[in-house]
């Protein structure tokens, strides 16, 4: 029954076009130990098993020795990776994205284009709770999704129509063993907590079944609000120095759900960053009359048009080899020049703008070019392309 079920949800995701091999990450946990037996009695692709050992459990080491003996019983290959938290931030985000980040860097390594994951339908609808109690919109509470790309993998959640029951009886019934971590019982993390409320609400309907169909709802929704994204974000053009740049008018215009997830999506762009601002500050940020910083951006208004740029200060410590990146985005170069380690890439700052009297002939504003790249020997201001000091040199924006 359960092997039917993952084979139809990798039907849906690959149809004949399935991977040589694909990578599965198992912790040594119920969920994933059920994932890695079904995947290999399912046959149809190679397997190559993947942990994290995060370092804050004595007995994480015996766990994944468990996920070893699986691996050489059926002649799987099995990496251990490792990571450790720097004491910052909160403990259960840090730990799920440093093990994405390595899990994505191991994949790129074996060259393993997808990546398959243990959520459950229960983990589906502890994701919703928390991010329910948390104020989250349509996009928060379609919660997980089956296929997703992120980091250049495609990570694979094939068993979210199971239950975490289900799967557990299918372990039992197969002698199959597997590790309970004992900080899935810790009240001191919110999915716990939320996990122990399914007892209060189940009276009430709120079952895990029903929460996760709701997600399901939501993600229905999420697909069109994205479709109708897609074309109201085509107001917003991006310029020759990476700035995004809408018709003021036309985008207020918009209905106000799509207009802030358009602009969010922008100052993710020109940022960078994964995840979007909250939402109150781009509230406020959107109707503002005067410059504003918001999420590494600034927000520029005037009478016809919307601009979000690049801030100063979010980029002022950024220093980048001559021929290096610099922001994640931008490139120095000069076909006569080889690289000098004497010569870095950093911001133009007010300084820098200041030293370039014909600045204003490039048509663009003060605030974008202080976080415009620039060559510097020292203290010494080499080449500004973007700002209209060459020198021989160009800039390239590499990431769009």
């Amino acid at each position: 029954m359960l092997l039917n079920e993952l084979s139809s949800a990798f039907d849906r995701v690959f149809g004949t076009d399935i991977p040589n091999c694909i990578g599965v990450a198992v912790s040594g946990g119920g969920d994933s130990m059920a994932l890695l037996d079904l995947l290999r009695q399912w046959g149809k692709t190679d397997l190559a098993v993947v942990s994290v050992n995060h370092g804050l459990r004595k007995a994480a080491a015996d766990e994944l020795d468990l996920v070893s003996e699986y691996a050489a019983q059926y002649n799987l290959s099995h990496d251990i990776l490792h990571w450790t938290w720097d004491k910052t931030g909160n403990l259960q985000n840090a730990a799920r994205d440093g093990r994405r980040q390595a899990i994505a860097t191991w994949a790129k390594e074996y060259n393993l284009s997808h990546v398959a994951l243990g959520h459950t339908k229960d983990d589906q609808a502890e994701t919703f709770l928390m991010r329910l109690s948390r104020g989250s919109g349509v996009d928060g509470l379609a919660c997980m999704s089956a296929r997703r790309e992120r980091d250049g993998v495609t990570w694979l959640r094939p068993l979210l129509d199971l239950s975490r029951d289900d799967l557990r009886a299918y372990l039992r019934e197969n002698n199959l063993l597997w590790a309970d971590d004992p900080s899935n019982k810790d009240t001191q993390f919110d999915r716990v907590k939320a996990r122990q409320m399914f007892e209060t609400l189940a009276p009430l309907g709120l079952t895990s079944e029903r929460l996760a169909q709701t997600a399901a709802h939501m993600q229905r929704q999420k697909d069109i609000l994205q479709w109708a994204e897609a074309q109201i974000g085509k107001l917003f053009v991006q310029d020759s120095i990476g700035d995004m740049v809408a018709d003021r008018a036309a985008f207020a215009a918009v209905p106000e759900a799509l207009r802030s997830k358009v602009f969010a999506d922008a100052l993710c762009h020109v940022s960078g960053q994964d995840y979007r601002p909250r939402f109150r500050p781009l509230q406020e940020v959107m109707v503002s009359d005067v410059p504003t910083p918001l999420h590494g951006c600034l927000i520029v208004p005037s009478k016809n048009s919307l601009r979000i740029t690049r801030e100063w200060a979010a980029v002022r410590d950024e220093v980048a080899a001559s021929d290096g990146l610099w922001d994640g985005r931008w490139g120095l170069r000069n076909d006569g020049a080889p690289p000098s380690d004497a010569l870095q890439i950093k911001a133009l700052g007010k300084e820098g703008l200041a030293k370039i009297p014909d600045w204003r002939d490039t048509g663009h504003i003060r605030q974008s070019l202080w976080a415009t790249p620039a060559l510097w020997q020292g203290d010494r201001l080499i080449a500004a392309p973007l700002a209209g000091l060459s020198a021989g040199w160009t800039a390239q924006l590499l990431r769009t």
